[in-house]
C-alpha cells in the first residue's frame, strides 16, 4: 500500500492531471467573476481548499477542489518525485534549478495569499492621514475619550457581525447583539415600496428607513453594509441603534458615566506615521479623456524615527516604506478636470521577492540545460 501511494504521488500523470484541472479551475473562476466579482471569485475558487460552483440555469452546485488543494498536491508531487527518482548530476543540474524555481513560485503564491494585505488611503489636498482602509471589510467601532488628545478605540471585525450573534468584548462594559444586518444598503428619510423600518429605538436611526441593495461585484463599486445593534447590560437591553458605513454616521451611547461613539466603518489599519497630500496631478492625453499619468506629491512624517520628507508617487513608481508599498491607484477631479484628491493603494506582501527569485532560478535552469546540451552537441560534431 505504501509503495502504491508513493508511486501515485510521484506519478507524472498526477502532475498532468493537476495542471489540467488548474486550467479548468481558472476557467470556472474567470466566468464566475461576472456574478461574484473579482475579489469574491478569487476567495471562493483560488484561496480555498474546496469550493462549490453553481451550474448556470440549474440549482445544482458542483463540488470542486480549490486552488490551495491543487497547489499543495502539485508541491507534494514535485518534492516526492525528487526524493524518489532524481539524483544530482551535472547533466541534470538545470532540471534541479527549474524544479526548485517552480517550488519557490508555488510557495511564494501561498505565502502571498496568506500574508499579504491590501487597503487604500484616500486623501484630499492638504489632508493628513495616518491610516488606510480595507473597503472589502467593515468593523463595528466604539470610541471613548481617554484625555484631550487620545481616544480609546474598540473594533469588532466583520467576521463576528452575524445576525443574532452576541459579542462579549473584555474592553466594553456591555454585550453587543447584532439584531439584523444588510450586506449592502441605502438609508432613506421616507418610506418606500422596498424600504424596511428597522427595529431601532435609540439615536438618529430611529427615524430612518433601510433600503436593501443587491451586493455589488464590480471593482469600481463598494458595498455599504448596515446593521441594527442592541447593547445588553446582562439581560437588560440598553437600546437598539442603526449603524451604516456609508457616511461618518456616529451614534452616541452613554453608560456607566462614560460616553461612547458607536459607528460602522471600513476596517482601518493605523500607522505610526502620517501622510499629507501636498499636491496631485491628473494628466490626460491631449484631446481625450484617457489618463496619461496620476501623480501625488506627499509628505511623510514619522514622529518615532524623526523622518520628515517629501516624495512623488506616480504610476509605476510606488513608494516602499516600513515593509509597505504605496501605489498610485486612482485620482479624483472636479468638473474642470483639476485633480482634487488621490487614492493610494497600500500593499503589505512579505513574500514579494519570491516570484522574482523563482523566475530567475527557472531561467538559469533553462539556460544551463540548453548550454550543457549545446556544448556536448558541438563537441561531438568537432570530433
Amino acid at each position: 500500500m505504501f509503495n502504491n501511494s508513493l508511486n501515485f504521488m510521484t506519478s507524472l500523470r498526477l502532475t498532468v492531471a493537476c495542471l489540467s484541472y488548474a486550467l479548468f479551475l481558472v476557467f470556472i473562476g474567470t466566468i464566475s467573476q461576472v456574478d461574484e466579482g473579482l475579489y469574491q471569485a478569487q476567495k471562493h475558487y483560488f484561496r480555498s481548499w474546496f469550493a462549490f460552483w453553481p451550474i448556470p440555469t440549474t440549482s445544482f452546485k458542483l463540488p470542486l477542489f480549490g486552488g490551495y488543494f491543487v497547489g499543495t498536491v502539485l508541491l507534494v508531487n514535485l518534492l516526492a518525485a525528487h526524493a524518489k527518482r532524481f539524483t544530482f548530476t551535472w547533466k541534470k543540474g538545470g532540471i534541479f534549478f527549474i524544479h526548485f524555481g517552480v517550488i519557490l513560485l508555488l510557495l511564494g503564491q501561498l505565502f502571498t495569499d496568506v500574508l499579504s494585505k491590501e487597503s487604500i488611503m484616500r486623501m484630499e489636498k492638504g489632508e493628513t492621514k495616518s491610516f488606510s482602509e480595507n473597503q472589502m471589510s467593515s468593523e463595528l467601532v466604539f470610541t471613548t475619550k481617554l484625555d484631550a488628545v487620545n481616544d480609546k478605540v474598540v473594533a469588532i471585525p466583520e467576521s463576528m457581525l452575524r445576525n443574532d450573534s452576541v459579542i462579549d468584548h473584555g474592553d466594553l462594559p456591555f454585550k453587543v447583539r447584532i439584531v439584523s444586518r444588510w450586506e449592502n444598503a441605502k438609508l432613506e428619510r421616507e418610506a418606500g415600496s422596498n424600504t424596511i423600518k428597522p427595529d431601532v429605538n435609540m439615536g438618529a436611526g430611529a427615524e430612518i428607513f433601510v433600503l436593501p441593495q443587491k451586493a455589488v461585484t464590480s471593482m469600481d463599486e463598494v458595498n455599504m453594509p448596515a446593521s441594527v445593534v442592541e447593547l445588553l447590560d446582562g439581560t437588560k437591553s440598553l437600546g437598539k441603534w442603526l449603524v451604516w458605513s456609508g457616511t461618518a454616521m456616529q451614534q452616541k451611547v452613554e453608560h456607566g458615566g462614560k460616553e461612547y461613539q458607536l459607528s460602522l466603518r471600513f476596517e482601518r489599519h493605523y500607522r505610526p506615521y502620517s501622510f499629507t497630500l501636498i499636491d496631485c496631478k491628473h494628466e490626460k492625453y491631449k484631446g481625450t479623456d484617457v489618463p496619461k499619468n496620476f501623480a501625488s506629491q506627499i509628505r511623510l512624517v514619522n514622529s518615532v524615527t524623526g523622518e520628515d520628507f517629501e516624495r512623488l508617487i506616480y504610476m509605476n513608481n510606488p513608494l516602499r516604506y516600513d515593509g509597505l508599498t504605496f501605489y498610485q491607484y486612482q485620482m479624483n477631479s472636479d468638473e474642470l478636470g483639476t485633480a482634487t484628491s488621490t487614492v493610494l493603494q497600500v500593499v503589505r506582501n512579505p513574500s514579494w521577492l519570491a516570484p522574482y527569485f523563482g523566475c530567475i532560478l527557472v531561467g538559469l535552469g533553462l539556460i544551463y540545460q540548453f548550454m550543457f546540451h549545446l556544448v556536448g552537441f558541438l563537441g561531438r560534431r568537432t570530433s
